[in-house]
């Protein structure tokens, strides 16, 4: 059987933090703020969590950043 492999661009999409959480950039950031609210914008700027029911999926893909 061969070994699991990372995919790798997932791996650029998400870090993994200290806590062992997983760490990701928000959608909807590329372009059209203009119909974005200044409050909009400024939170698209900040990272978030990966959602509990996406975890599982993710930590996966990311066999060999488990560690």
């Amino acid at each position: 059987m061969p070994k699991q492999k990372t995919h790798r661009g997932l791996a650029k999409r998400v870090k993994r933090t200290g806590g062992g959480g997983l760490k990701r950039f928000r959608a909807f950031t590329s372009h059209r703020f203009h119909g974005k609210t200044k409050k909009q914008r400024r939170q698209l700027r900040k990272s978030a969590m990966v959602s509990k029911g996406d975890y599982k999926r993710i930590r996966q893909q990311l066999y060999a950043l488990k560690k």
